[in-house]
């Protein structure tokens, strides 16, 4: 494996680019004796390779997502991972679906199972839905900024910011209590051990969540719960306070990565939002399977299966409630689809920055831009975009050609925090007392109601330490200050502060500036820097990497997905990730409708370049570092002569891009003098591709136009997506030749 890199098959938009780049990167690094492994880990395959019993012999696949678990902990370990689906309920249902039409004999997903197969099958479907890969491959913690390239050239060229009123009504509302935030409690062990999660009823009958979790020693523990109760009592009022206010009533949750608790937070609004539909209508829509959880998408697929005379009372009712209450923020008006459409379909760290960068506002009924009331119930984090909205209505929208940059230290590794929590995340039935025990000795311990949503979560210590290194590694790298976004007013960060205090002597500090700011406070330091056209390293937990990490490139660069993201493992091997996927589905919308494919693979390229690095450095490989260097250069190339794929169809796409990036690649390699024979090899192609780039863009824009069929989303055929992503003919040759 010493000269091998990893790239992962994931799903949608970045699925289909690796058609046509991987045969690129193939062609290209096979000179150099450096092979690309490429690894199923699409939800597809992953669905296919947990049920191999229901197969054929020729259909089965090996589990690859398990087996790069393994990996990851060696240290010759070098993964590219692309952005992959976190499946929501009825993303999972839908891909089952989709493979079972396609002949797989797989078993339907049982939604109420009764049988002990039913129940170990629909267990095996759970472990895929949310974010089941990043925390399998995460095995270090994360390091995420915009790369020098990128930001000049944002800075050049830059994207359009909407303006910001001082009267903008729009603003982020939380509960004031009854959530994770109120009732969190944490603990460190002190030694290791095994605990065990209880529910006692009203009547001291004893039932046992989760048993046999084990806890090394030094770790750091949390368990909290939300109030559905109040929960519901904070949505009811703030719908009516929408209404009042004449904002649009939007909700923004994580639902794909906290598969547990999100989806049902999530349900909790539609039920609220929705509430006289449901009291009218509850009986019915239960018998036709209908669960709030899922979105009003699915109520109104299964509400086809009634009589026409109860869908049309339904819609009705619908109707009226529309009618009464404030109106909905939409994914997409046109269709009538609604935030509260699905679970998925607003995922907090894309929407939230979406909406402060379109000066707040969000999508109403009527097509139109208006002030919203971003509904955000855990005051965990809430208070970083109120943060951001009030800065932007005192300052205005940043300057994208001066601001400064913010980049990230997350720790993530070994399922740290709260996005390793789904396994010990339980919606509690009856009302009593959820405790963790270790031994006879109750470590943390709350009074619940039925309905409630509680939770633990871990972290370990090896990870913490090796964040806090890694943050005083980028403070001394960058010369700027680093901040810990940590609230010595929360359980779980008053444990991390005294770690992150304990173990920073233990690094050379000196001449670089450390702090801990609560998230609000650090937040207001970062927004002020950037204004000034200052960088700040931000060095957060898990969840916080995740939303800062498209925060502040969205606001910076337009988009999440050209942030370089690396993954120093904690072995000594690397995980390299390319960026964000959360317009993944509306680009696979669009190459279906007219062949045009607008995603951006510059955190491909991005992630080639620092895994060839690694590869450089860990294997003593000088022409891994040339291939690089030449790499990073077209890149450059790339950006400056505007070869990023268009939005438009019959303009430049994803596969002209990805000519472009070979056609600078080989210039490069050609005129390079570190090694004679690479430039030996590289002088008549590079020749070739500017001989005949003319031809070779107007082969790759011809086939535009004009509708596909991809014969799957989730599974499309691999045969026709390689003639798909593959149109140049000229091109394929010259491939070919190398």
């Amino acid at each position: 494996m010493s000269n091998t890199i990893i790239y992962t098959k994931t799903d949608e938009a970045p699925m289909l680019a690796t058609y046509s780049l991987l045969p690129i990167l193939r062609s290209f690094l096979g000179t150099a004796g450096i092979s690309l492994d490429l690894q199923d880990i699409s939800l597809a395959g992953r669905i296919i390779s947990r049920f191999p019993e229901f197969l054929k012999p020729e259909q089965r696949i090996r589990d690859a997502l398990s087996a790069l678990g393994g990996v990851v902990k060696t240290p010759e370990a070098n993964v590219i991972k692309l952005p992959n689906i976190s499946a929501s309920m009825p993303q999972l249902v839908a891909a089952i679906t989709e493979l079972q039409g396609q002949g797989y004999a797989l078993p339907t997903y049982p939604e109420e199972p009764k049988t002990d197969e039913d129940k170990n099958i629909k267990a095996r479907y759970d472990t895929l839905k949310g974010s089941a890969v990043n925390p399998v491959l995460r095995e270090g913690n994360s390091d995420r900024r915009a790369p020098k390239a990128v930001k000049k050239y944002a800075q050049q060229n830059p994207h359009r910011m909407g303006s910001w009123s001082a009267d903008s009504k729009s603003h982020v509302a939380h509960m004031d209590s009854g959530d994770f935030f109120d009732s969190e409690q944490s603990v460190t062990l002190a030694e290791a051990g095994t605990v065990r999660i209880e529910h006692v009823d009203l009547d001291g009958k004893i039932s046992v969540l989760k048993d046999g979790l084990n806890i090394l020693a030094k770790e750091v523990i949390d368990a909290s719960f939300i109030s559905m109760r109040q929960l519901k009592e904070f949505l009811a009022g703030e719908v009516q306070d929408a209404k009042e206010d004449d904002v649009l009533f939007s909700v923004h949750l994580k639902a794909t990565m906290m598969k547990i608790s999100d989806p049902i937070i999530f349900g909790a609004v539609v039920s609220t939002y929705y509430a006289e539909l449901f009291a009218e209508f509850g009986a019915v829509l239960e018998e036709a399977g209908v669960n709030p959880n899922n979105g009003m998408g699915d109520l109104e697929k299964r509400i086809t299966s009634l009589d026409a005379d109860t869908q049309a009372a339904i819609k009705a009712k619908i109707i009226e409630i529309y009618a009464k209450n404030p109106d909905l923020a939409q994914v997409d008006s046109d269709k009538g689809i609604t935030n509260l459409h699905v679970s998925s379909d607003v995922i907090i760290d894309a929407s939230m920055p979406a909406a402060i960068r379109t000066s707040g506002k969000m999508w109403g009924p009527d097509g139109k831009a208006k002030d919203t009331k971003f509904i955000i119930p855990d005051r965990c984090y809430a208070g970083i975009y109120q943060s951001v909205i009030e800065f932007c209505k005192e300052n205005g929208a940043f300057d994208v050609s001066t601001m400064g940059s913010v980049s990230n230290v997350g720790l993530m590794a070994q399922k740290a925090e709260e996005y390793g929590s789904h396994d010990k995340t339980f919606q509690i039935a009856t009302d009593g007392t959820v405790q963790v025990v270790s031994g006879d000795q109750v470590l943390m311990s709350h009074n619940v109601e039925g309905g409630d949503i509680w939770r633990m979560c871990q972290v370990k210590d090896a990870p913490i330490k090796d964040w806090v290194g890694l943050a005083v590694r980028r403070a001394k790298a960058t010369g700027v200050p680093a901040v810990f976004w940590l609230n010595p007013e929360r359980a779980h960060d008053s444990e991390l502060i005294k770690k992150v205090e304990a173990y920073l002597p233990e690094f050379a500090v000196d001449g670089i500036e450390m702090l801990i700011l609560s998230p609000i406070e650090a937040m207001k330091f970062s927004l002020d820097r950037c204004k000034d056209g200052l960088d700040t390293v931000s060095v957060t937990g898990n969840v916080l990497r995740d939303y800062l990490t498209d925060l502040f490139p969205i606001l910076e660069l337009g988009t999440s997905a050209k942030m370089l993201s690396v993954v120093p493992l904690m072995n000594g091997g690397g995980l390299f990730e390319t960026g964000a996927g959360g317009s993944a589905p509306k680009h696979v919308q669009q190459i279906v409708k007219e062949n045009h494919l607008r995603w951006d693979s510059l955190g491909e390229f991005l992630a080639m370049t620092v895994s060839l690095e690694h590869l450089a450095e860990q294997q003593g490989n000088p022409d891994a570092q040339i291939f690089a260097d030449c790499l990073d250069q077209a890149i450059g190339n790339v950006l400056d002569n505007g070869k990023s794929p268009s939005r438009k169809v019959n303009e430049l796409d994803n596969r002209g891009s990805h000519f472009y990036l070979a056609m600078y690649w080989a210039e490069g390699l050609a005129s390079q003098v570190g090694n004679a024979k690479l430039s030996i090899k590289f002088t008549p192609i590079s020749k070739a591709l500017k001989l005949n780039e003319t031809k070779i863009v107007d082969e790759l824009n011809a086939v535009q136009g004009k509708p596909v069929d991809l014969l799957g989303y989730y599974n499309p055929s691999e045969e026709l997506l390689s003639k798909l992503m593959r149109p140049s003919k000229t091109f394929n040759q010259i491939l070919e030749t190398i």
